[in-house]
């Protein structure tokens, strides 16, 4: 279930309430039972199972993974046109 923040027009008090999603929100603060307003909030992620974290990778698959350590991305060794040493841009 969620954890839903409300926030109190009146007293400007914060507190949380885990709620299903299908329940209606709160409308009245506890503390001064003036009117409330849900906030916008980060939802959290949990990730389980294989496969979500680095030591992970490869598992079981047979691979060989120092093959794949020298296969990195060729065109960040070739200069760009900025960095070829002339200083000038590139015409379009």
């Amino acid at each position: 279930m969620p954890l839903y923040e409300y926030q109190c027009h009146k007293c400007g008090k914060r507190f949380e309430r885990i709620q299903k999603v299908s329940a209606a929100p709160v409308t009245e603060c506890p503390y001064c039972t003036g009117e409330v307003h849900r906030l916008l909030g980060v939802p959290a992620l949990q990730f389980k199972g294989s496969g979500w974290y680095v030591t992970d990778y490869g598992k079981g698959k047979g691979r060989d993974d120092a093959r794949h350590e020298g296969s990195g991305d060729t065109a960040k060794d070739s200069p760009t046109p900025a960095a070829a040493g002339d200083g000038s841009t590139p015409e379009e």
